[in-house]
């Protein structure tokens, strides 16, 4: 399995997104109407991005995230 070293800034891309995600997630969970994201959340992860120079180049961040965070083999 390969294992990518990520900077402390993709490193904490990765993390907002994983948090915005979640977010995302428990809001679609809920049944008291429409899901709503806290502003917020992603606010973080937009930052996060733009922190790690990954704003519009999302194949490099999702090939970081894939690689720091592999999906389980079933």
């Amino acid at each position: 399995m390969p294992t990518a070293v990520l900077t402390d800034r993709e490193r904490t891309a990765v993390q907002a997104y994983l948090r915005l995600l979640h977010t995302v997630r428990a809001a679609f969970d809920l049944e008291d109407g429409p899901p709503l994201v806290p502003p917020a959340v992603l606010a973080e992860a937009e930052q996060a991005l733009e922190r790690a120079g990954l704003t519009g180049n999302e194949e490099a961040f999702f090939r970081l995230l894939e690689n720091w965070c592999p999906e389980p083999s079933p």
